[in-house]
């Protein structure tokens, strides 16, 4: 879940936006912050963190983190998770499989369960579905095309740039969805999607690490996967888990639909399968 204040500004600025990235990000070590704390971390003075409170509807610092510490529930597995990644380094594949469940369970805390289900339906809703990705966020769309084009959807991939990404964007409807794997920023090509599709009418879907966008850079529908701090190496074990997820509550919904397309690419594979 993100933290909600008592009043959210309808724009913040960089620094406050930082803030709330940070304090949403890093719960349990912001609970146990003083003012200072948290001013050296952010590298901001002592009295923008006071402003902030001020500006999302908080007396003062205390009146800030009294409200986190409400939405707050204390797990003891992410805890002694953190507490066994400090001491251990010896064991390398232990220590990574146990980071990512940590991923895991900070993307569930995290990615709001209504803009999930939200997403489902759209997908399930869209004429096509285009994909967005640039660099190793290819690896998770090309997953995302593979399952969805195995259960019956008409999706496509959107080339990574150039007039090649324009004349794909041309071609769209408001009856399409976009999906954008955008994690920590969103592209300069992300960009232009997002602003031509006050233009055209479709749908976005955008998986980010970002718990706040400003609205130039929001989608309809916002996906957020947790995938390391800032300066650890980044894992695509989260997005893959949510790729996976969306698939399986989209062919639930779809019932016999997506299990037919499944069994009749079964059957060409038994006919035409030696062939190949």
């Amino acid at each position: 879940m993100f933290v909600s204040f008592p009043q959210m500004p309808d724009k913040l600025t960089a620094t406050e936006q930082e803030i709330v990235e940070y304090i949403t990000g890093h719960r349990d070590e912001f609970l146990y912050m003083t003012i200072g704390q948290l001013s050296a971390a952010l590298d901001v003075s002592e009295a923008t963190i006071s402003r902030f409170a001020r500006h999302v509807g908080c007396c003062d610092f205390k009146h800030l983190k009294r409200v986190v510490i409400e939405q707050t529930v204390q797990k003891g597995p992410a805890q002694k998770l953190t507490n066994t990644l400090q001491m251990r380094r010896e064991d390398f594949l232990n220590d990574w499989m146990e980071q990512q469940q940590y991923n895991l369970q900070k993307t569930l805390e995290l990615l709001d369960q209504d803009e999930f289900s939200r997403a489902v339906k759209a997908i399930r809703g869209a004429h096509r579905v285009f994909l967005y990705a640039k660099n190793a966020s290819r690896a998770p769309a090309q997953l995302l095309e593979f399952r969805l084009g195995r259960i019956g959807i008409d999706v496509r991939r959107i080339p990574s740039g150039g007039s090649e990404l324009l004349e794909s964007l041309s071609s769209m409807c408001a009856d399409d969805l976009v999906i954008l794997f955008g994690f920590s920023k969103v592209s300069a090509e992300g960009r232009v999607i997002l602003n031509y599709q006050k233009r055209a009418g479709f749908k976005t879907i955008l998986f980010t690490s970002r718990v706040y966008h400003d609205e130039k850079h929001r989608a309809d529908i916002n996906l957020f996967v947790y995938r390391g701090e800032e300066s650890e190496y980044h894992s695509m074990s989260a997005p893959i888990a949510v790729v996976d997820a969306l698939v399986l509550a989209l062919s639930a919904q779809m019932g016999t639909a997506a299990v037919d397309r499944l069994e009749a690419i079964r059957k060409m594979k038994i006919e035409y399968g030696k062939q190949l």
